[in-house]
């Protein structure tokens, strides 16, 4: 089999093991920056290039589209779901993901509990959009932030409205959401593969930080998840279309709440805190993928 990994950089852990993983079960591994891959687009053709070469011959396509390269990644990935390549995440399912708000709409109205989240435009209306949320701390975070950056804790109403007037300053479209105090600066990062959960672990923040990721200065340990956990973690990666996902809850005393979910979830903390060789699972449901992929007629693609 012959699989192409979207990346930018080769050298970041989740691209090697999965790079290591695929080589060792007997593929053809290819790291492709999707920034300097091309496409042309005509009535019944579809084609990819790749630093002058034209690529085909690809089987299955796994995707790591950072943040900043959303919008170029996902128009690869697309052209390449049209030549009739495999891929676990389609880039529809990454571009859902991706968009934190249009994320817990579709999960929210799944039924999936999560924090309660408010989202409001006009600066009139920001008292009235905290009323609906409820008394702080409030959490405001970015719509298509990452790794924890552009999320702010703010303890009072007037450092809400402050943060909400900066953020709305510099044209950025963000969340706000209750904060979960019980949760103790903790939170599980849930591994689905394939309608399964592979693993998981629990995030703790470092002392004084509420934001548990690890890009934080957060520690992870190995954790059992319940039955609802997995249920939730493995529902909202099939609402979303991620064959692939992370898969984030907090416990609170309502239950599991859903935070967020990343299509491209890195591996390095899930495999050290686990011991699970997650890459391995990757590779293992690529080895089960159909054998005709979705979109017009393949083209052969082939890797250069």
């Amino acid at each position: 089999m012959k699989i192409a990994i979207l990346s930018r950089n080769s050298r970041l852990y989740s691209t090697r093991r999965l790079v290591e993983a695929g080589r060792e079960r007997g593929h053809v591994v290819r790291v492709l920056d999707p920034l300097r891959c091309y496409v042309r687009i005509a009535p019944g053709e579809v084609a990819v290039r790749y630093q002058g070469k034209a690529v085909r011959d690809i089987d299955c396509v796994i995707p790591r589209i950072g943040a900043s390269s959303t919008f170029y990644g996902t128009a690869v990935l697309r052209q390449l779901e049209m030549m009739g390549v495999y891929t676990p995440n389609s880039s529809d399912a990454v571009l859902r993901a991706r968009d934190k708000l249009r994320c817990l709409q579709m999960l929210a109205a799944q039924g999936i509990d999560m924090p309660v989240t408010v989202f409001g435009d006009n600066p009139d209306d920001t008292a009235d959009v905290l009323a609906l949320l409820g008394e702080p701390p409030h959490v405001i975070k970015l719509n298509e932030g990452s790794q924890g950056t552009g999320v702010v804790l703010a303890e009072k109403r007037t450092a809400s409205q402050s943060v909400i007037e900066a953020f709305r300053g510099l044209y950025a479209n963000f969340l706000v959401q209750e904060f979960i105090a019980e949760a103790n600066g903790s939170d599980l990062r849930c591994f689905v593969v394939g309608g399964k959960v592979v693993a998981a672990m629990q995030r703790d923040a470092s002392p004084g930080e509420f934001r548990a990721n690890l890009h934080r200065g957060g520690s992870a340990k190995g954790v059992t998840l319940s039955a609802q956990e997995k249920r939730i973690a493995i529902r909202a990666s099939g609402v979303l279309g991620l064959g692939i996902a992370g898969v984030d809850l907090l416990r609170s005393r309502r239950g599991p709440l859903l935070l967020e979910v990343n299509a491209s979830p890195g591996l390095e903390g899930i495999e050290q805190a686990t011991g699970v060789d997650v890459a391995g699972s990757i590779i293992d449901l690529l080895q089960k993928r159909p054998r005709q992929g979705p979109g017009v007629k393949p083209s052969s693609p082939k890797l250069p």
